[in-house]
């Protein structure tokens, strides 16, 4: 962790020290800026809805990756071993570590459309590239109430943010560089899912939050996973414009296991070696 390349895992003050030392390309920086502006601080009098994540950013708990390109393939790779990095170690941070990915802005002009493709363009990258099968006991099939994406052996609740929301109000997703996800292991949820009472009064508090630091009401598609009529795929990027937003998650999960072999990967397209 905390090597000096473009795509390594980085704690919070080591990202915050390379920011400062100008060693991140400009879009890394302002990236950080304005993820930490947004999260920590407050809109029209208003504080960030998730309390759980503006309180884990403000006392340094996340960890972070800096992914220099949104399709390159060797970008990607080095993004997946930050991920599997990632899952190592998290279980032994204090608090709520989850991790945060900043990528590298488009070099054209992107619409809504292109946020969604890009996003479901990484995960399949990861699924196909997974070290590990996908865990027994998690659906492959997106519309099942108890399917989310895993990787590496572990569901998680991937979150975006990106640069369309700012047309909708939607502000708590919006990020003025270029497409943001947060990965958090199904593990930090713990004790604050919806079968619990703590769960449901966190649910509460944060969707009261939400709309008034938004100013319009809860997505629709905001729910809980597990629970009946609530699916976790359209929560990963709100719809805003439902005519370039996807009505059927774009990526098929399997349990076949390896995907990525020797030839042509089946994401990039290109002729590869196989994994290690």
């Amino acid at each position: 962790m905390n090597e000096p390349e473009l795509g390594a895992l980085v704690d919070q003050s080591t990202l915050a020290e390379r920011v400062e030392a100008g060693d991140y390309p400009a879009w890394a920086d302002r990236h950080w800026e304005t993820f930490r502006e947004g999260v920590t601080g407050e809109r029209d009098g208003e504080p960030f809805p998730c309390f759980f994540g503006a309180e884990s950013v403000a006392n340094g708990e996340p960890l972070y990756a800096v992914v220099p390109s949104l399709t390159d393939p060797d970008a990607l790779l080095r993004f997946r071993d930050a991920l599997l990095e990632y899952l190592d170690v998290y279980r032994d941070r204090e608090g709520r570590a989850s991790l945060v990915t900043f990528f590298a802005p488009p070099e054209r002009d992107f619409e809504e459309v292109d946020y969604h493709e890009a996003l479901w363009h990484v995960l399949n990258f990861l699924h196909v590239h997974d070290p590990e099968p996908w865990p027994a006991d998690i659906p492959t099939e997106t519309d099942d109430p108890e399917w989310e994406f895993c990787f590496g052996g572990e569901p998680m609740f991937p979150t975006c943010r990106a640069p369309f929301y700012d047309e909708h109000g939607r502000y708590s997703r919006y990020c003025p560089v270029g497409l943001e996800i947060t990965f958090q292991p199904r593990q930090l949820f713990d004790g604050i899912t919806a079968d619990t009472d703590a769960g449901q009064r966190a649910r509460e508090t944060i969707q009261g939050r939400m709309e008034e630091y938004d100013g319009v009401c809860p997505h629709a598609d905001l729910g809980d996973w597990g629970v009946d009529g609530d699916r976790e795929w359209p929560q990963y990027m709100f719809r805003e414009d439902d005519a370039q937003a996807p009505d059927e998650c774009p990526v098929t999960f399997t349990r076949d296991h390896p995907k990525a072999t020797a030839g042509v990967d089946p994401v990039a397209g290109a002729p590869r070696e196989a994994d290690d």
